[in-house]
């Protein structure tokens, strides 16, 4: 028992130590920690760059590492030059909150409801501390916030038991995932994805699939068509609120395995949108930073945010 105590409290040190040290390398970080090349310009440029060009976009995409410490600086930095240049003609939509908690997220942007019971009944992931500065500069300058994603409960079932399972499903769950039946991953982006996840199909499927969802090691789990879910229901979030608010821009931050080089939601929001112009960051860490050889890069996005490696990261 003493020994058992001995190593929780030990844990517990641990995790509070840690906790301390990320919020000291939050604050110290700066635009010298990262990188920032534009594509198009063959040069390297400034997040305010990136605002001032966004006057031609709709859909601005920032895919993160989730547990980079400087990425996630720079796209709060990126959301405040946005807000600069465009004001409330902003919106932030996010794969980190699930469509069914909607809700939770607009008592929370307009002082309802504590962040206590926000963080709980909008079941925050556990790196929250990475994007609560998102969310608090929204609420501040009352941006609208867009929970993007599937909730998990039904990726795992289309994994588990196939799009049909979801057919069954009662209309009021529906309303949390895209619209049946949801487009299929083909050709590049299905190959990337059964690399990336070792997942091998069955000979009677057909080529589906998704973005950076854990490899869930089950008999007839179907990573690809789960993944597919989660990529679309985020595409259709952003399409269905610019129905409604043809006006404003959009910065979607997702992992960027869902949208470097126009894979996965950029694909599908195509498909539910047409006509949308979207802008690409890929973000991801460098060896050899600060002298980066861009010519490895330029396929993933119109912009590449690479980072310094020997900042901590948040886990």
């Amino acid at each position: 028992m003493v020994k058992q105590i001995t190593k929780a409290l030990i844990l517990s040190i641990s995790l509070i130590t840690f906790s301390l040290q990320a919020q000291d390398t939050a604050k110290s970080l700066s635009p010298a920690n990262y990188r920032l090349y534009s594509v198009k310009l063959g040069k390297e440029v400034s997040l305010q760059d990136i605002a001032t060009e966004a006057k031609n976009y709709d859909v601005i995409f920032y895919g993160e590492e989730h547990n980079d410490s400087v990425s996630h600086y720079a796209e709060k930095m990126l959301l405040a030059a946005l807000y600069d240049q465009y004001n409330k003609g902003i919106t932030l939509s996010m794969e980190m909150f699930d469509r069914d908690v909607q809700g939770v997220m607009n008592e929370y942007l307009t002082g309802s409801i504590r962040e206590k019971d926000f963080k709980k009944d909008a079941r925050v992931w556990s790196n929250y501390k990475d994007y609560r500065p998102m969310v608090e500069f929204a609420k501040e300058k009352q941006l609208d916030v867009i929970c993007a994603n599937a909730p998990s409960r039904y990726t795992n079932l289309a994994g588990r038991k196939g799009e049909k399972a979801l057919e069954v499903l009662p209309a009021e769950s529906k309303k949390y995932f895209a619209p049946l039946p949801y487009d299929t991953a083909t050709g590049k982006y299905y190959q990337k994805l059964q690399e990336m996840s070792g997942h091998t199909m069955a000979p009677q499927q057909k080529d589906t699939g998704k973005a950076a969802m854990p490899v869930m090691m089950m008999p007839a789990f179907d990573l690809v068509v789960a993944q597919s879910l989660w990529d679309a229901t985020m595409a259709y979030s952003i399409s269905e609120y610019m129905k409604t608010h043809a006006s404003k821009k959009i910065m979607q931050v997702n992992g960027k395995f869902h949208s470097e080089e126009g894979f996965a939601v950029v694909e599908q929001l195509k498909k539910y949108n047409p006509k949308a112009k979207i802008l690409i960051i890929s973000s991801a860490t460098d060896d050899a930073f600060p002298k980066i050889d861009w010519s490895q890069y330029k396929q993933f996005g119109d912009y590449i945010l690479i980072t310094d490696p020997k900042i901590p990261k948040t886990f």
